[in-house]
C-alpha cells in the first residue's frame, strides 16, 4: 500500500487545557481531570452532532464542519473516512469498515460534507488520521493506492496512533520517527510498578504544553526494549528514569536521578529547548547511531 499525503497544523485547535499551565505536582492529576471533563463535553456534543449514521449502522457520519470539529476535539487520535459515497460500491470502503473493527477503541467516523472536505484539504476519497500530540493530519488518499486491504489500513492507523504519551513498540516506532517532531521526551518505566500509572498520567497531563516540540514516549523495561535501554546506559533495574532523545542530532540525555515531578520534567524539557543540554554529558556509552 502506498502512503498518502501529509498535512501538519493549521486546521486543528491547540489541544492545551488552559488549566494545565504551570501545574504543580500536587495539581497535575486535577489538571488531567479538568482536561478529561472538557473532552467529555466535546464527546457528548460530537455524539449529538453525529446522530445520522452511516449506511452500515455502525460508523458515525459527520454531517457538517461543526460535527467534524467536535468529533476531532473529543479524542487524542481520531480517524475519518472521507468518502463521497460511503457504501460498498466505493473503492476501499468495505476494507475501511473491516479495518475499523481491528483498531478499536480509536474513534472512527465517515464524512461526505464538501465544506468539511475543503477545511481538511481533502480532494478525493481519503482516510485521514488526526492527532493532537503533534497537531498532525496523516492522509491515505485512496486514488493513489493500487490495492487496498483491511490489514493494511489497520496497520496504517495503528502505526500513526501517536498520543500525548505513546507506548513504544515496533509498530508505533514507525509513526514516531516519521513525525515532523524529532525530539522525544522518554519515560522509562516498568509496567506494574507502584508508581507506573501515576507517572504515566503525570506526563500525559504535561505533554500538551510541549506540542510541536516533543513527543512523549513510554518505554517499558522489557526484553524487547533492552536495546533502547542500553542506548541510554540503563537496565530494567534502574527504572523509572526520564530521558530526552533528539533524532536530528542523535544526542541523548538523562534527567538526574530523583523525584520525577511535573516541575522537574518541565524544567528538563525547557533546558533542551533553551540549548542548555548541549554542554551536559550525554547518557550511555555508545557512540554508534542506534534507532530507539
Amino acid at each position: 500500500m502506498q502512503r498518502g499525503t501529509r498535512h501538519t497544523g493549521g486546521h486543528r485547535h491547540q489541544p492545551t487545557c488552559q488549566h494545565m499551565k504551570n501545574c504543580s505536582t500536587e495539581s497535575t492529576l486535577c489538571c488531567l481531570y479538568l482536561y478529561e471533563l472538557k473532552m467529555l463535553f466535546y464527546l457528548i456534543f460530537s455524539l449529538l452532532a453525529t446522530s445520522v449514521k452511516a449506511k452500515d449502522g455502525t460508523i458515525p457520519k459527520l454531517i457538517d464542519v461543526t460535527a467534524a470539529d467536535a468529533f476531532i476535539e473529543a479524542a487524542e487520535v481520531v480517524v475519518i473516512g472521507f468518502f463521497e459515497n460511503p457504501s460498498e460500491e466505493s473503492f476501499g470502503y468495505k476494507e475501511f469498515v473491516e479495518a475499523v473493527e481491528k483498531v478499536k477503541p480509536i474513534p472512527v467516523a465517515v464524512c461526505s460534507d464538501k465544506e468539511a472536505w475543503a477545511k481538511f484539504n481533502i480532494v478525493s476519497d481519503t482516510i485521514a488520521l488526526l492527532r493532537k500530540a503533534d497537531n498532525h493530519q496523516e492522509n491515505l488518499q485512496l486514488s493513489e493506492t493500487k490495492k487496498v486491504e483491511a490489514d493494511g489500513l489497520a496497520r496504517f492507523i495503528t502505526m500513526n496512533d501517536i498520543r500525548y504519551i505513546t507506548e513504544y513498540n515496533q509498530v508505533t516506532a514507525v509513526g514516531l520517527f516519521q513525525s515532523e517532531v524529532k525530539t522525544h521526551m522518554l519515560l522509562f518505566a516498568n509496567r506494574g510498578s507502584a508508581d507506573y500509572e501515576v507517572l504515566k498520567d503525570r506526563l500525559r497531563a504535561l505533554a500538551p504544553e510541549f506540542v510541536g516540540k516533543f513527543l512523549f514516549v513510554l518505554i517499558h523495561g522489557i526484553k524487547s526494549n533492552e536495546k533502547s535501554l542500553g542506548y541510554f546506559g540503563l537496565t530494567a533495574r534502574d527504572l523509572p528514569r526520564i530521558g530526552i532523545y533528539d533524532s536530528n542530532s542523535d544526542m541523548k540525555w538523562l534527567m538526574p536521578e530523583g523525584e520525577i515531578s511535573t516541575e522537574r520534567v518541565r524544567e528538563f524539557c525547557q533546558s533542551f529547548i533553551e540549548g542548555k543540554l548541549k554542554d551536559v554529558k550525554q547518557a550511555g556509552v555508545s557512540d554508534t547511531k542506534t534507532e530507539l
